[in-house]
């Protein structure tokens, strides 16, 4: 009789184990922003504010999560929100089929669906068009709420060139 709580007693010692093994791991897990990196792109095309994210490393799939959507302006006119959780895929330099963030160009809200660098530039893609920036603009995370005016500092991306067509 006395063998029967021994074994549930090593049952739940080897169960407790795996389950502190298993958040010991998720602590080793990169961030989003260092994830981004490891892909060639600058921290600063994501906000400040991702809680978390899932990556399918075979396929690049991924998401990534915030506690509420994001939107902030940056000077130069453009406007941009960013869902409770993007998609897309990523590879080395190429962000692709990407949902849930938006560019308000003029009057119009438009999806950013395609993000690819090219040496020292970014171009964003809305599907009929796309706009170049370089890559230094992109070195910092701009904040939820307030872009990059919250420091008092002030990030300018200065022209405005969805409005035409590549």
């Amino acid at each position: 009789m006395t063998l029967l709580p021994i074994s549930i007693f090593f049952f739940f010692f080897f169960f407790f184990l795996s389950l502190i093994a298993a958040a010991a791991a998720d602590d080793d897990k990169p961030t989003a922003y260092t994830l981004l990196q490891s892909f060639n792109f600058p921290v600063g095309i994501l906000p400040k504010g991702v809680v978390s994210y899932d990556l399918d490393p075979s396929t690049g799939k991924f998401h990534a999560y915030f506690n509420k959507s994001c939107s902030f302006a940056l000077q130069g006119s453009y406007q941009l929100d960013y869902k409770s959780t993007i998609s897309g895929y990523i590879s080395e330099n190429k962000i692709t089929k990407l949902t849930g963030v938006k560019v308000k160009v003029l009057f119009l809200w438009l999806n950013i669906v395609e993000v690819i660098r090219n040496e020292d530039e970014l171009e964003f893609s809305v599907g009929i068009t796309s706009a170049n920036f370089e890559i230094d603009e992109f070195y910092e995370s701009p904040q939820c709420g307030c872009g990059f005016d919250c420091k008092t500092k002030t990030k300018t991306l200065g022209r405005n060139p969805f409005v035409s067509s590549v």
